[in-house]
């Protein structure tokens, strides 16, 4: 029974993917999804270099991987420039990676675990609403874009506003609520990256990019909802 739910959910999913997607918007997709594969293969890299001691992240790691962002920024595609731009965007995701080891040091004092907890639910998240973008009908979510914006916006004011008060209440209301933002861009850039190329884009780098700050900024934030837990956990242990 279980394996021909299976097969039977497999099957719907690919004849689903057949009927929604051009072939051409397969092919970049396929495309898109192997760069932003790549760039969290060197994000990984990056990490491992900091928490092996090899070199510690700092601010040069935090200036070089704005520096790569930018320089991709300013380099358009031009239909020749493809290992280039690619070669910035790995640089990019190495250097990010980097940065983040200081959070992963951290995480990994309080418990190991949750950098693998993390990481399997910023792939589950992604995967799922990847697919429900993928699946759904042409352009339903693009409506998303001015909300989500709108409020990174308010946060952003909000976050400002919180360097004079300090307010813990604010901060966990910006942690959670920027989980659910850019959990929402997944499904936004998703379906903005498909009707760009129906357009006639074809910058599987640029449209990579914008995918993995997504993952990276989910995978971020849960990393740090994670370790609140399991500091309050051990609070708790304790009074106990």
């Amino acid at each position: 029974m279980a394996t021909s739910f299976s097969n039977f959910s497999y099957e719907r999913f690919m004849r689903n993917m057949g009927q929604n997607l051009e072939p051409s918007v397969r092919y970049h997709l396929s495309k898109v999804y192997a760069c932003l594969t790549a760039t969290c293969a060197m994000a990984t890299v990056g990490s491992i270099i900091h928490l092996q001691g090899i070199w510690e992240a700092g601010i040069l790691s935090a200036l070089i991987s704005l520096g790569l962002v930018l320089g991709l920024v300013f380099t358009p595609d031009n239909g020749k420039n493809f290992n280039l731009r690619l070669g910035l965007l790995l640089g990019f995701g190495a250097f990010s990676g980097h940065s983040l080891g200081l959070l992963l040091e951290q995480v990994i004092f309080i418990n190991p675990a949750i950098v693998v907890t993390a990481l399997v639910g910023t792939t589950t998240i992604f995967t799922c609403l990847s697919a429900a973008a993928v699946l759904a009908k042409r352009g339903s979510y693009l409506f998303l874009g001015g909300i989500l914006m709108s409020t990174l916006s308010a946060m952003a004011l909000i976050s400002l506003g919180n360097l004079l008060f300090r307010s813990y209440f604010v901060q966990e209301l910006n942690l959670y609520v920027g989980f659910a933002v850019m959990s929402g861009f997944v499904l936004f850039d998703t379906q903005m990256i498909m009707e760009k190329h129906r357009m006639g884009s074809n910058d599987c780098i640029a449209h990579s990019l914008d995918l993995f700050y997504d993952v990276i900024s989910i995978f971020r934030r849960l990393l740090i909802i994670l370790t609140q837990k399991e500091q309050n956990n051990e609070r708790k242990k304790k009074k106990n």
